[in-house]
């Protein structure tokens, strides 16, 4: 019975340890598991603010040249409509996003800057459109109001979405956002 005794200890004592180690390795891989996915979608948020940054990027420059006088307004209208194609086309991606924590309430407002900058682009088109169809009275400075306005709007939008973008790849909880965006208003 002892020597039965001797031999058990040992095996219970192995199997012990097998089963912490599963466990230990269990947890480990879900830890690893949980930074890849952190990554993939940090990266994937960087990558769309990048492409969203570098598209308004180049339409707001038309555009204040048109504000400004030094192109002529009729000269960017392939430069909004594929802005508007690509904001779109942004729009449907950035509400695809799914991260490793809740993000809902900055993908939606992530979502509604590129609902902004649409617009926006909306009203640089009209205000265009009207500058190239007239040149004098109020319909030139109704033209020229919406081309501001929509310069100012996409400009607006387009420093929202980097602000959201980088919320939104920071991984914090809603909670964390809020701690902080709390403790920075104080």
């Amino acid at each position: 019975m002892a020597g039965w005794l001797m031999l058990a200890i040992p095996i219970a004592a192995f199997v012990a340890l097998v089963l912490i180690f599963t466990f230990v390795l269990r947890r480990t891989g879900r830890i690893v598991g949980l930074t890849r996915e952190v990554e993939r979608f940090r990266r994937s948020v960087d990558d769309l603010s990048g492409r969203i940054d570098t598209s308004l990027g180049g339409v707001i420059d038309r555009i204040d040249a048109v504000r400004r006088h030094q192109v002529p307004p009729d000269s960017i209208g392939d430069n909004l409509a594929a802005a508007r194609d690509a904001v779109e086309r942004y729009e449907r991606e950035a509400s695809k996003l799914h991260g490793p924590v809740p993000a809902d309430d900055v993908r939606a407002a992530l979502l509604a800057e590129l609902e902004r900058a649409g617009r926006a682009l909306e009203m640089v088109a009209h205000g265009c459109d009207l500058l190239s169809a007239t040149r004098s009275g109020y319909r030139e400075l109704e033209a020229q109001t919406a081309v501001k306005r929509g310069y100012l709007n996409a400009l607006h939008a387009r420093e929202a979405i980097a602000r959201h973008a980088a919320d939104l790849a920071s991984g914090r909880t809603m909670a964390q956002r809020r701690w902080l965006s709390s403790r920075l208003n104080d």
